[in-house]
């Protein structure tokens, strides 16, 4: 949810990818051959203006642990990118490290403004590899309009998909899954007995317009957001009090249950936790699955296959709790993104501290 949520909310925000289209190299039209360039100097221009020339060292150093250098990668240069939301900036990191402590020279380009300039940047060889999710891939680059409720099936598709058509390699799933849902505070809850979404319809129905929902403008028309949750648990829209807010503002407002009942959050956001909101059961599992996933170009997986061994067991360690956790230290206790991801590597013995 370029807000995914960006969160699935970062994580899904903005239009969606444009599909890359398989060079000609006889029988294009000069028309075609005029659309090409100019759609090769936009996504220059894009990238350029991202910011993505710069990029430098790994900000602290690591040492081998339970990662051990590698053969097939030490010595190898390989720029590890990421979007620019807490979440996926420390997943960017903990991949860096884990590269690092196998050997890899690592190149830090996290930080990139928007999945689809990650994306881009991937596609045209400025980073290697980045952390991504699955609804995110389903939806926004291969352009699906119905997510596939079960999450293992939900990646094999992406990656089967997503490798047919546009070359990009999807591995080493991790068990978090950072997608939409609504969350109140503990008073309201109480106060209400909404516990799960059809809970929520409910009230919606037999009391319209007497409570309050916040959410941000993207969920407010994205058909995987409030539309189609409306639609698929049956209930107007309308109805529902609906009150536009940034994100930010979303959660303290939903803590206090005062200018809103109920808000839109990401599962994994570290301040569900900290302001100790309780998040509706998606009980019609309506909403995609955003698993966070290693993608990168073709050829780089054929060149370094050790990358996915290295980082299959790492991902396999990160799960909504984790990240939340480590979110948290962000959001709500003002730590560094590469300090909180290298010493989750360190505590879990992947990495020494270098």
């Amino acid at each position: 949810m370029d807000t995914a949520p960006e969160s699935p909310a970062s994580a899904s925000s903005g239009p969606p990818a444009a599909r890359r289209t398989p060079h000609r190299r006889s029988g294009q039209s000069p028309l075609a051959r005029a659309s090409a360039l100019i759609s090769a100097l936009l996504a220059t221009a894009l990238l350029a203006s991202c910011g993505l020339q710069s990029g430098g060292a790994l900000p602290l150093s690591v040492g081998p642990g339970s990662i051990e250098t590698d053969p097939g990668l030490e010595g190898v240069k390989l720029t590890v990118g990421s979007k620019d939301f807490t979440e996926n900036i420390i997943l960017g990191y903990i991949a860096e490290f884990a590269l690092a402590a196998a050997g890899a020279e690592i190149r830090d380009l996290t930080d990139i403004q928007g999945s689809n300039s990650a994306r881009a940047a991937m596609e045209a060889g400025q980073v290697d590899l980045y952390i991504e999710y699955t609804g995110t891939g389903w939806i926004n680059y291969l352009h699906n309009e119905h997510p596939i409720p079960d999450a293992q099936e939900q990646f094999e598709a992406v990656k089967k998909e997503d490798l047919e058509r546009n070359g990009i390699v999807w591995a080493a799933p991790a068990p978090m899954d950072n997608t939409y849902a609504l969350a109140a505070s503990r008073t309201v809850v109480q106060d209400t007995g909404v516990r799960t979404l059809s809970d929520y319809a409910n009230l919606v129905n037999a009391h319209p317009g007497s409570i309050s929902t916040c959410i941000e403008t993207e969920f407010n028309s994205r058909q995987d957001g409030f539309p189609g949750m409306a639609a698929v648990y049956g209930f107007n829209p309308d109805d529902a009090g609906k009150k536009i807010l940034q994100t930010g503002i979303i959660y303290q407002a939903t803590a206090t249950g005062g200018e809103c009942t109920f808000g839109e959050v990401f599962t994994t956001d570290g301040r569900i936790k900290g302001l100790d909101l309780y998040v509706l059961e998606d009980d019609k599992q309506f909403f995609p699955h955003y698993n966070a996933a290693v993608t990168m170009r073709e050829q780089v997986y054929k060149d370094h296959p050790q990358i996915v061994a290295v980082l299959a067991p790492v991902m396999k360690e990160i799960t909504n709790d984790e990240i939340s956790t480590l979110n948290a230290k962000v959001d709500v206790d003002g730590e560094e993104p590469a300090d909180v991801a290298r010493k989750w590597l360190v505590d879990k013995g992947f990495v020494t501290d270098g």
